[in-house]
């Protein structure tokens, strides 16, 4: 294939029960808090001493910076994302709500230090196989642009069914496209040998929920299943690299170009868009919602309101949120 080496059948087979893996223990730890607490804070306890030491070593390919800052990370977001699920006071503080933004702003932040970093190496480093390019940089930049036009978290809500899910209402599908498109392009610049399962089903795996099952809470779909995806793979680093069931990437530098410029054009039309609609609407995207007139975010928030409160017209957004805390 272009992208990658052959790909046996086990091999999709075993990227289909990866896929179906994420989206049901995100659905079990989404909907009841004990799951939550259980694979979020005793697990992580647990892996912590008595497991990566041995497994995510120097030798190993996730043993690097990047993989432990990135796995303690995404758990920092699953367990403040419950925080502000659980405690109501938390979900009505406006400082609060900048959490989400600032802990997804530094996961995009940590891959785009890494891409630049990849751009200058060639051949196994850290028991990765790197290619680097001109199309790092570019990948670079798009991460940039993604971080950039994060917006709208001073309208997160929590969901009035049982789950209590964190929902986002201005985190629009085309930002989330952009976001994958990004996000895969880093994995396969710069972990090309993990990107046929960290790259695309993870990434498909909180995208389908977000999309068909539970519409409006991505960040919190993408937190849960990262941090699933990463304990599992710094416990097993064999599974994307010697096992059976790993595919290689092709390591080609067309495909490695092309994938980048496809994440940088994407981010980029996402860029422009936001752009025009701040000069459009007249808003402030570090205080005002942007995509209050569109019909995907008037669905998101009014499925999810409290039931006792009304729809809230979009120019009143703003004056909703000055809370003080």
């Amino acid at each position: 294939m272009f992208l990658f080496e052959s790909i046996p059948w086990y091999s999709w087979a075993m990227w289909v029960v990866v896929l179906v893996a994420l989206i049901a223990l995100n659905e079990v730890t989404r909907r009841w808090r004990w799951a939550g607490l259980a694979f979020f804070v005793a697990l992580p306890l647990v892996l912590t001493v008595f497991v990566w030491p041995h497994t995510a070593g120097a030798d190993s390919s996730t043993g690097t910076w990047f993989h432990w800052v990135k796995v303690y990370s995404a758990l920092a977001g699953c367990l403040g994302f419950m925080l502000i699920r659980y405690v109501p006071r938390l979900a009505k503080n406006k400082w609060m709500l900048t959490f989400p933004a600032l802990i997804l702003a530094i996961n995009i932040a940590e891959a785009v230090i890494r891409d630049f970093q990849v751009a200058g190496l060639q051949g196994m480093h850290d028991g990765v196989f790197m290619v680097g390019g001109s199309w790092n940089y570019m990948n670079g930049i798009a991460g940039i642009l993604n971080l950039l036009t994060i917006c709208g978290w001073a309208g997160i809500i929590v969901s009035r069914d049982k789950s209590k899910d964190m929902i986002w209402p201005d985190m629009m599908w085309f930002w989330i496209i952009a976001y994958d498109l990004w996000n895969f392009a880093y994995v396969y610049n710069c972990v090309g040998d993990h990107a046929f399962y960290a790259g695309a089903a993870l990434l498909i795996s909180c995208t389908i929920p977000a999309f068909f099952i539970k519409k409006g809470a991505w960040l919190q779909h993408r937190a849960h299943t990262l941090a699933l995806w990463m304990m599992f793979t710094m416990a097993v680093p064999t599974f994307v690299t010697s096992s059976p069931f790993a595919v290689d990437s092709s390591h080609n530098p067309t495909a490695l170009f092309l994938v980048s410029a496809l994440s940088l054009a994407a981010n980029v039309a996402v860029a422009v868009y936001q752009v025009f609609t701040i000069v459009k609407l007249r808003r402030n995207p570090l205080r005002d919602e942007l995509y209050t007139d569109l019909r995907s975010y008037r669905e998101v928030r009014a499925a999810n309101l409290p039931a006792a409160s009304p729809a809230v017209a979009p120019q009143s957004r703003a004056a909703e949120h000055a809370v003080t805390t």
